[in-house]
């Protein structure tokens, strides 16, 4: 054998050993890198008339205010949680509410969630289900989610990290800042969404999903200030 064969033989080995070694490609579903708000609609409560404001600052910043208020912002469009799990953002808060209380209505304020909305599907629900749903979408023009899971910076330090909302046990409080150690700085999160879903419903979610950001301050009557630098799902 020849030098020159030598050299091609090794040359293949290397690179099929780099293929297969190498990382996994990162298939990207949603990329929001906050340089407009073109990619979300606001959504009002009808029964609260003071809302939050949601502004870009810095070019590529989002800013959330809450003065005894609340609103949201939902992103314009769904994906598939089993296609795409992984949930990834960079937040910060200015303040905790201080009266704020995960485990309380009087005290279910905070300064940034990121809501992640389980689409309610009719040919998985029961009789009972499927009245109840179509009733809600008589009298609100659409059906509600199915479920959800509230990423929180949680104002207190709960010992638990995943809590039932006070208003349904179809939304639960996944705590993933507690208390005021970190306010002020940014942190980093990253969530597996279908492994969350399972521990806080001991089952499996539906496929389709959306995002909602919201900061409010209604029930407390507080204020509160948070910022989002990016959102990205991908798998």
């Amino acid at each position: 054998m020849n030098i020159k064969r030598i050299i091609v033989i090794i040359l293949i080995f290397a690179t099929t050993v780099l293929v297969t070694f190498s990382e996994p490609v990162e298939e990207v579903r949603i990329n929001e890198e906050f340089k407009n708000l073109d990619n979300w609609e606001a959504y009002e409560f009808p029964k609260i008339k003071e809302h939050s404001v949601y502004t870009i600052i810095e070019g590529d910043i989002l800013k959330t205010e809450s003065k005894t208020s609340a609103s949201a912002i939902i992103y314009k469009g769904d994906f598939d949680v089993y296609q795409y799990p992984i949930i990834e953002w960079k937040w910060k808060v200015e303040n905790i509410i201080k009266n704020g209380d995960a485990k309380s209505k009087e005290g279910d304020d905070y300064s940034i969630r990121i809501y992640i909305a389980f689409k309610y599907d009719s040919e998985k629900a029961s009789f009972g289900k499927r009245i109840k749903y179509n009733t809600a979408k008589l009298l609100y023009g659409d059906y509600p989610p199915d479920s959800s899971l509230n990423y929180i910076w949680a104002n207190k330090n709960h010992e638990e990290d995943i809590i039932a909302n006070a208003y349904t046990n179809q939304a639960q409080m996944i705590l993933l800042q507690k208390g005021d150690a970190h306010v002020g700085m940014w942190k980093t999160e990253k969530v597996d969404i279908v492994k969350d879903y399972i521990r806080a419903f001991g089952k499996e979610p539906p496929a389709l999903a959306s995002i909602i950001i919201m900061n409010d301050t209604d029930n407390t009557k507080e204020s509160a200030v948070s910022y989002l630098d990016y959102i990205k799902v991908y798998r």
